[in-house]
């Protein structure tokens, strides 16, 4: 077996037909970010900004996450962002269960080659294929969650808060909690900038 690459991993996205996604799409979006990163933020899929670009999160939703991180001072080029699906679904729907489970070998991969310490789920989606179907957003989100030695929070996906404002209290708070576990795990210094 080859061992695993970021460019490898990107091979196996360009290369993928494991699902029908893959059709009709301008790009696929692995992800991007610091690969050195102790912090990974894992979305739903692409939209469609992000199938036009290529890249993950530069939408109004990736707008205002990048807003959401300097509000605690992390800039958004010191954290790794990727999708659990790699293709945007038509019109923006949910990735059906078994488009999902069709691109979690790549973010298997991803986790795998990044080794984060601390990953934040954006949204239903990414928190049900993170850490199990019985994880309810509005229920779960801002709990800390520790599988494999890696501290997960499910927390609302910024487009959810475009559509519905008073979800953006729940969300400050569960960054301040964010920026709280990353000084509690001694990360402050290595990953925030002065």
């Amino acid at each position: 077996m080859a061992e695993i690459s970021w460019e490898l991993m990107e091979q196996q996205v360009a290369a993928c037909r494991m699902c029908g996604l893959c059709q009709g799409i301008h790009h696929k979006v692995p992800g991007q970010g610091d690969r050195h990163s102790p912090l990974m933020f894992i979305g739903e899929g692409p939209g469609q900004v992000e199938d036009e670009q290529g890249l993950a999160f530069v939408g109004p939703a990736g707008q205002l996450l990048t807003r959401m991180l300097l509000a605690i001072d992390l800039p958004r080029d010191r954290v790794y962002i990727c999708n659990v699906v790699k293709c945007r679904p038509p019109n923006n729907r949910v990735p059906l269960p078994e488009e999902a489970a069709a691109c979690m070998l790549h973010l298997r991969m991803q986790v795998a080659l990044l080794r984060p310490r601390v990953i934040v789920l954006l949204g239903s989606t990414a928190a049900k294929n993170t850490l199990g179907e019985e994880i309810r957003i509005t229920r779960d989100r801002g709990k800390w969650f520790q599988r494999k030695g890696v501290w997960m929070m499910p927390t609302y996906h910024p487009s959810a808060l475009l559509r519905d404002v008073s979800k953006k209290r729940d969300a400050w708070e569960d960054m301040q909690s964010l920026r709280d576990k990353l000084m509690e795990l001694g990360l402050y210094p290595d990953i925030y900038q002065e």
